[in-house]
């Protein structure tokens, strides 16, 4: 028998290879000799596949996010990964394979490297939650359109087509402006062939009443805005027909920079560590925008080109990115906008290519960590019209707080971090099909029943066994966190310090030892570590903390009214964000989820030029709280790290609902005791 032959080429495999995974989170050391679909698949990353890696159906589709990493400890380079293969050259040719992409179960990682997964290649693709609503207002846009019959030219009378069809506008619609009506270059090189095509009967679109930005050939009934709220994890836009004020279209997704860091530092950090990072992270964002304007505009059965104004919201480095402007100064102290007052140009001028004509109008910002998505928020809600006072929390990465009423209005920030939407939390995940949404907890039993996204009515473990066709549980979303904390915290699992009581594991299995602590198991693939406690307390602290110093600068102890906004916001259930601490102590009926108030701010905005000098009169009478220079910042934050309050009872909290007595874990007052015994024998 011959000796078997050795490939000189092989190399034995170590894991010593960092992968990061966006927008999961998901990371690790990895085996070389593996495809990223498999790697993927090991870690648990969502990726699609029906061809079982045969480079067939194109489902699997990666990118590289190529810079350096520093929070990952990665540079990336597209060749950090194998050269493409004869099959993926072969799918290219026939499906025509963009050329930023690779089949993720052909491609192998040869060195240290970020993947992004693209939406369209996950199996469970992101819900986005985020409407508005068609609240009322005086229909005043700033973009009209006039029917106008132009004087055809004559050898008596020497003057331009556009000077006749300016002399139309004003007698026939007795138009009175003190400024000389222009137009566009882009008017002007189709205005003959417009006019002749209409026999001299056209439609023109006039925006503020001084420039026209667009002409069509006989009546013209319908043009429409974009309302567009810029989250850092996820972007809204809604089509608005600006005759009626009415939202006739929505779509929503990712932001796609999210493949350059979750929260908002990742990404002024990626941008001062990478050249033209920033130039990177605004293109993304721009064509997104685009791209989901067209989608919505497609969903109504409009012309995009119809589209002809944009009003655009955002929190500050969202505001900045999408300006093309550098967000590099808000990355540290004074946190310096370039620029905090209303502002529009050509949408064309930062890469949103739509009518020629079409404007970008971006609301003003009030801070540098205040953006303008806050003062659109304030703009819908209106605290600055109530003698009562009103709290207003838009809860993100980034929370936004504005605590006010008709004589004064304060604003601040305040960094919760991602957990509150999934990120750092083990089993976290954004709100997509089979991740839990609600949770409840028999404080006898300790099983829990839950909610899960994508099926009907509360899930057990008796049901999950009768049914033939379960749903596959991928993990637990944002609002599920929150309750299933607020349930552990009142059903006697976690003490009010946010310890797992690991004494309660005789009790149920579902209280697992985990280290030195312990973890609560909701489902076979779902489990809360003690890690996962302490992030939402770390963020809720910061969030509380920001209304707590808002509340003694307005030197008041309670509010009337709390709004919660935002995606998330609009998804948490009052009651368990007063049990953790969330919100100030209240009726529970002052709390409501008030939706998307960004976007219906934005839309405000849109449809009314009132509204829009409104804003801005009330933007420069806002005063401006930085928690970060705030001397009482840490010591609220510390106190909120306890459920609901170290210091604060919670007194109308408990008049209604049954709040655990304060209990220490028995686990913890061990190891105290035991400190207190070896300090004592060392002295």
């Amino acid at each position: 028998m011959k000796p078997k032959s050795i490939n000189k080429n092989f190399e034995p495999s170590k894991k010593n290879i960092k992968v990061f995974f966006a927008p999961s989170g998901k990371q690790g050391l990895v085996d070389s000799n593996q495809t990223v679909l498999q790697i993927a698949r090991s870690l648990g990353v969502d990726i699609d596949s029906v061809c079982g890696g045969r480079a067939m159906c194109g489902r699997c589709q990666i990118e590289v996010s190529e810079g350096e990493f520093a929070k990952h400890g990665i540079s990336s380079k597209s060749e950090n990964l194998s050269k493409r293969t004869h099959s993926e050259k072969r799918y290219s040719e026939k499906r025509n394979l963009n050329v930023s992409r690779r089949l993720s179960c052909q491609a192998r990682i040869n060195e240290d490297v970020v993947i992004d997964v693209p939406p369209e290649s996950q199996v469970h693709r992101q819900v986005i939650r985020k409407a508005i609503d068609d609240r009322e207002v005086i229909i005043d846009p700033v973009i009209n359109l006039y029917f106008v019959e132009v004087r055809e030219p004559s050898m008596h009378d020497p003057s331009g087509d556009f000077q006749r069809l300016i002399e139309a506008l004003k007698l026939q619609w007795n138009l009175s402006t003190k400024d000389e009506i222009s137009t566009d270059l882009k008017v002007l090189q189709k205005l003959q062939t417009v006019l002749r095509m209409g026999k001299w009967s056209v439609t023109v679109a006039l925006r503020d009443g001084k420039r026209v930005v667009d002409v069509w050939p006989g009546l013209k009934e319908r043009i429409y805005g974009a309302a567009v709220d810029v989250g850092s994890t996820t972007i809204s836009v809604h089509i608005v027909d600006l005759h009626s004020g009415l939202t006739i279209s929505s779509s929503g997704g990712m932001n796609p920079q999210i493949r350059y860091g979750e929260d908002l530092m990742s990404r002024v950090s990626y941008v001062m560590m990478n050249e033209k990072g920033d130039k990177d992270l605004s293109k993304i964002v721009q064509e997104g925008i685009e791209n989901l304007i067209k989608e919505a505009a497609e969903t109504a059965s409009i012309n995009f080109q119809d589209v002809l104004e944009i009003v655009f919201v955002g929190n500050p480095v969202m505001h900045h990115l999408l300006l093309g402007i550098n967000p590099t100064e808000l990355g540290g102290a004074p946190f310096a906008l370039s620029i905090d007052s209303p502002f529009e140009c050509l949408a064309s001028e930062v890469n949103i290519n739509l009518n020629s004509g079409t404007r970008l109008y971006g609301l003003p910002c009030i801070a540098g960590h205040v953006g303008a998505d806050a003062a659109a928020a304030t703009l819908a809600e209106e605290p600055y019209k109530n003698k009562f006072f009103s709290l207003i929390i838009d809860v993100g990465t980034n929370a936004e707080i504005i605590l006010g009423n008709n004589k004064r209005i304060l604003a601040a920030s305040s960094p919760t971090g991602p957990a509150f939407e999934g990120a750092q939390i083990t089993c976290g995940q954004r709100a997509a099909p089979g991740a839990i949404e609600k949770v409840r907890i028999n404080s006898k039993t300790l099983e829990p029943k839950f909610c899960v996204i994508g099926t009907k009515g509360w899930l057990d473990d008796n049901r999950i066994k009768k049914d033939k066709n379960p749903i596959a549980i991928t993990g637990i979303c944002g609002s599920g966190i929150i309750e299933v904390l607020g349930e552990m915290y009142l059903s006697g699992i976690l003490t009010r310090d946010g310890i797992i009581k690991g004494e309660l594991k005789d009790k149920n299995k579902r209280i697992e030892e985990n280290g030195r602590t312990y973890s609560y198991r909701l489902s076979d693939k779902v489990v809360i570590t003690q890690n996962d406690v302490r992030a939402i307390q770390l963020a809720k602290a910061a969030l509380h903390a920001g209304f707590k110093l808002l509340m003694d600068k307005m030197g008041i102890v309670s509010v009337e009214k709390v709004m919660l906004a935002g995606a998330f916001g609009s998804h948490i259930e009052p009651k368990y964000a007063m049990v953790l601490g969330m919100v100030p102590d209240c009726e529970l009926t002052s709390i409501s989820s008030v939706g998307n108030s960004a976007g219906a701010g934005a839309r405000l905005a849109l449809l009314s030029r009132n509204k829009r000098a409104e804003i801005q009169e009330l933007v420069e009478k806002i005063e401006k709280i930085e928690t970060a220079v705030e001397p009482k910042f840490q010591e609220h934050f510390v106190e909120a790290m306890a459920f609901p309050h170290k210091t604060n009872p919670y007194s109308k909290l408990a008049s209604q609902i049954n709040l655990p007595k304060f209990m220490e874990s028995k686990n913890l007052t061990d190891k105290i005791r035991t400190r207190r015994r070896r300090n004592s024998k060392i002295n």
